[in-house]
């Protein structure tokens, strides 16, 4: 579905945080399908895969099954954050102002930003590797400035120039893994392909919860892709095509990890794994996944500047962020981010990431509040004014309700954490399965509906003010 604002939008986006009117609202939904289906087709999402069967030691089937399960199911959450996009039309933090308020939201925002930026910074260092892997003669912190660069480009571009790229590397990338299955599957080096490791509960859901994770990372940025898709865009049909591409795409990088692991020897690192099974079309493989990570890191840079935009503006209401404070943000960001890449040890951006992974503990609550208050609560009516003002409005500073269940989804999660700073006690018990996600999933959600349902001031900010969108 398209408007007339299509063909005339500007390819640098004027928007940040605010409302996208409706004669700025572009695009089609099935867009959707190539961001989130070419985005998935990259090396970390390949790296991932592949610890199914070399840290958790499952055979290629079961491995397979764990993939599957974990992404179509982690995929449901991440797309229904995407369906709020057209419907409120603006970024997803700022939305978290109606259901925490204006500084209750702020946790939130800070959290999602230091993970867009420890992401950012990880794959610019991946990035400055792959480019020395390709050509020698560029060292590692030279092809990490190059790769800061590409991804700074296209995030300070922004919105639509994203949406280009990722149609275009949804058939190239596409194309590419196809064919580079048939090369693992047509080369296979090892007599143990079929018959390496074996079905084992603690590992199968230890391989689920890391392909569900890996969708649930996307929920605090998934929205703000489709926020410029026209109001009249059905729920269904923004669900869908996000759904799809993205469980499709992360599934086939994960698979992928996973067959090039099993057709190697035992104990290759995964990429060295990916070149060493693809054989003569392994140097090709490996330049289409640098400009994967160097287009998909722009949604890291630019979820990142729309945080700390967010944040900046909870205090400095009256400014209006434009096109050109986005750009500056964003140069600033990449540039630290270079600077600490750079300067850094690889144990560093390693502990850094592991830093990131604990904060998607606290992301879990977060998502299930949203989506609770968004589809079963306000079914999809917010007062967009009083998002934007200092005091909340209708929402108020602080949302008691929703901070408490926050903190509790949180505290619920501890026993069953399993990440690189923590192992909870009962993952330690099943073998290291990490089944927070799925714990503060189902103790949050109904304890944010009853809590907020029960509270006669909130009922009364469903019915206050003029109410903007709605499903």
């Amino acid at each position: 579905m398209a408007t007339s604002a299509t063909t005339s939008a500007p390819l640098i986006e004027k928007h940040t945080i605010g409302y996208v009117p409706p004669e700025d609202r572009h695009g089609k939904v099935r867009d959707l399908f190539t961001l989130w289906f070419g985005g998935n087709i990259a090396p970390l999402p390949i790296v991932t895969g592949a610890l199914g069967v070399q840290l958790f030691h499952l055979n290629l089937v079961w491995g397979i099954v764990a993939i599957l399960v974990g992404h179509l199911v982690g995929g449901v959450l991440m797309a229904l954050h995407s369906a709020q996009g057209p419907q409120m039309g603006i970024p997803q933090m700022i939305q978290s102002r109606a259901q925490f308020g204006s500084l209750g939201a702020l946790l939130v925002v800070l959290i999602a930003g230091v993970m867009y930026i420890g992401f950012f910074a990880s794959n610019i260092v991946l990035a400055g590797k792959s480019l020395h892997g390709v050509v020698d003669s560029v060292p590692v912190p030279v092809g990490i400035v190059i790769g800061a660069l590409g991804s700074g480009i296209i995030g300070i571009i922004g919105y639509r120039f994203i949406h280009v790229l990722n149609r275009i590397g949804t058939w190239v990338l596409g194309i590419g893994i196809v064919i580079g299955f048939g090369y693992i599957l047509t080369h296979i080096q090892t007599d143990d392909f079929l018959t390496r490791g074996s079905f084992n509960l603690s590992g199968w859901l230890a391989t689920v919860s890391l392909a569900a994770l890996w969708q649930i990372a996307f929920a605090p940025y998934v929205s703000d892709y489709s926020r410029y898709l026209p109001a009249n865009v059905p729920v269904a049909a923004t669900f869908w095509t996000t759904y799809l591409g993205s469980a499709l795409g992360s599934s086939l990088s994960f698979v992928f990890g996973a067959v090039a692991v099993l057709a190697t020897p035992v104990g290759m690192d995964t990429m060295d794994a990916v070149k060493l099974a693809t054989g003569a079309i392994g140097p090709l493989m490996l330049v289409l996944f640098l400009l994967s990570v160097i287009s998909h890191n722009a949604l890291n840079l630019y979820g990142a500047v729309l945080s700390l935009i967010t944040l900046v503006q909870t205090f400095a209401y009256r400014w209006i962020p434009t096109a050109k404070s986005r750009a500056v943000i964003s140069i600033i960001v990449l540039l630290a981010c270079c600077f600490a890449a750079v300067g850094a040890s690889a144990d560093f951006i390693g502990h850094f990431v592991d830093m990131v992974l604990v904060l998607l503990v606290v992301l879990v609550p977060w998502t299930a509040i949203n989506l609770i208050d968004f589809y079963a609560i306000h079914k999809g009516q917010y007062d967009i004014g009083s998002i934007f003002q200092v005091d909340g409005g209708i929402y108020g500073r602080y949302n008691p309700q929703a901070l408490l269940a926050y903190a509790i989804g949180i505290a619920v999660q501890i026993p069953f954490m399993n990440t690189p700073l923590y192992v909870g006690p009962v993952s330690a018990h099943i073998n290291g399965a990490d089944l927070s996600w799925v714990v503060g999933l189902l103790v949050t959600s109904p304890l944010y509906f009853w809590l907020a349902t029960r509270d006669s001031a909130y009922r009364r900010r469903l019915t206050s003010g003029k109410l903007a969108g709605s499903l």
